[in-house]
């Protein structure tokens, strides 16, 4: 564990919260200081939840340092018993209260409450966020399904869906259309979990033929122990993206003992077809960079490669358990994976890939709009603005039309930018035209910018010219040299330099001098 200004991951209990706020009827004691009870900002104000977490914190202060805190954690269990009259109870401690060693685990066997209560070990200096929603959902399942006896007659047809939780990119939306299309197709959906799931439904896990992990940061592992268990066979082919559905379907099907004829939903794919059609001709080859969490990653890069027409010129996670996944991905498109939870590295990455569309996290979102790239944001950690209203799948035929949206749109804004730039002169486009209908409303006059500009040695009152005219032909020509991420950055310390010397026109000389003065 480090200290850093942005994070991609919390700490594991954060992922312990998102498993409780998933469920129903589950509740969260978390044993923990004042400075660790943020789980309301987390699911209240980022992803919009109309309730709050259930989560209950001992929040001892300094002062109960002198006494027993493991008193404290063990009133704090019952308290929230009564009070919430949840079906099972989770305890933990958070990163900080670790450091105490009272022991939740040990001390929750002492409890007589009435109710199942699961232990969560979950070492904060090793592991972060999603290792620790998934420890906790693989808890739950081995507590209320492991003793579960599985019927002898079971519906070939009968799934159950494990991954999505809480905090999850787009996880709600992505239920609801795999639903719907597993339906159309003849599967009949037992169990979402741990999304909405309940401990009687976590007990129902091995009534089903199979299981399909939609998640696997979060899903895996309990998929693995259900197998292993009960022999429970599960699909983890991800359905994002046209080729990914289809493959997902096809090995559903299998499964459930259906036909290989065409899978029902095709014919909700606008995505193909947009992404042949003549708009979308100036798209291909276009350099983009992915990063995010491994699921999305991976779909992004094969989505961009193999149904857009993109190249992919660098693609990483933050999730290290996930590694060997991302690196046998970077290979297909001969690039090298970027390991790391560090958002100065990845910036440094995108900075030498000079792509010309970033799909990433909120931090990446961040980082492109410092280098005036266009961006879309594939994968958590997200903004509150990613968990919209509207409804907005990833997964499925239709959440292959959102993506070709949210990820060609940038770029059409990027390519009508660039037309205005390159027009500025037309008689139509620039500055000083009347808008074609509103003539009566023609705009004033741009006139040039003056600016005071102080210097160690002098004090210099400079015009700042309003367009291009104060560069030479050649100083014009070196400057399209930079590469555009940071042409703008260039050009305006180059006119700044000029304004402070006093220098007009600028020259290729007076842009390596500029160069070479903001560098000391």
């Amino acid at each position: 564990m480090k200290l850093t200004m942005w994070t991609y991951e919390g700490p594991p209990h954060v992922g312990a919260m998102r498993i409780a706020a998933s469920m129903k009827g589950v509740h969260y004691v978390l044993h923990a200081p004042q400075g660790d009870t943020y789980a309301d900002l987390l699911f209240t104000m980022i992803e919009r939840r109309p309730s709050r977490p259930p989560v209950t914190y001992t929040t001892f202060q300094a002062r109960d340092l002198a006494g027993s805190t493991a008193d404290v954690f063990k009133t704090a269990c019952r308290d929230a018993v009564e009070r919430f009259q949840p079906d099972a109870l989770l305890v933990g401690a958070s990163c900080t209260a670790e450091l105490l060693q009272d022991d939740p685990a040990g001390l929750a066997k002492t409890l007589d409450v009435g109710i199942p209560v699961v232990p969560l070990e979950l070492p904060s200096y090793q592991k972060k966020e999603n290792w620790g929603a998934a420890e906790t959902f693989y808890r739950l399942v081995r507590s209320f399904a492991g003793g579960r006896e599985r019927p002898t007659e079971i519906a070939p047809n009968s799934c159950n869906i494990l991954g999505p939780s809480a905090l999850g990119f787009r996880n709600r939306d992505d239920v609801t259309e795999i639903c719907r299309l597993l339906a159309a197709n003849g599967i009949d959906v037992r169990v979402v979990a741990p999304l909405g799931a309940t401990v009687a439904d976590l007990a129902r896990l091995p009534d089903a033929a199979f299981n399909i992990v939609l998640y696997p940061e979060i899903g895996e592992s309990a998929a693995r122990y259900l197998k292993k268990t009960f022999g429970m066979p599960f699909v983890s082919t991800v359905p994002i993206g046209i080729g990914a559905t289809r493959t997902f379907l096809a090995e559903v099907r299998a499964l459930a003992g259906l036909s290989n004829d065409e899978p029902v939903g095709e014919a909700e794919d606008r995505a193909t077809w947009y992404a042949r059609s003549v708009d979308s001709n100036y798209l291909t080859n276009k350099r983009v960079f992915v990063f995010g969490d491994a699921t999305h990653a991976i779909a992004a890069a094969r989505i961009a490669a193999r149904e857009l027409g993109f190249k992919v010129c660098g693609i990483g996670t933050y999730m290290r358990e996930f590694a060997r996944e991302v690196r046998e991905a970077a290979e297909e498109f001969g690039v090298e994976a970027l390991i790391s939870d560090d958002h100065l590295d990845v910036e440094q990455a995108i900075i030498d890939a000079r792509p010309e569309l970033v799909l990433g996290t909120q931090m990446e979102r961040h980082i492109a709009k410092r280098l005036r790239v266009p961006c879309a944001v594939i994968s958590s950690p997200v903004h509150v603005q990613d968990f919209p209203a509207r409804y907005s799948p990833q997964m499925g035929f239709e959440g292959a039309n959102v993506i070709f949206d949210s990820w060609v749109h940038p770029l059409m804004m990027g390519l009508e930018e660039h037309l205005l730039q390159m027009f500025r002169d037309d008689f139509e486009f620039n500055d000083q035209a009347q808008a074609s209908h509103l003539h009566a409303h023609a705009p004033a006059a741009v006139a040039a910018a003056t600016e005071v500009i102080s210097d160690d040695e002098t004090l210099v009152l400079a015009e700042v010219p309003a367009d291009d005219a104060a560069w030479t032909p050649d100083a014009e020509r070196e400057l399209k040299k930079i590469p555009f991420f940071v042409r703008g950055k260039a050009r305006r310390n180059t006119e700044l330099f000029a304004a402070r010397k006093g220098i007009r026109p600028i020259t290729v000389e007076t842009l390596y001098d500029a160069k070479a003065h903001f560098a000391r």
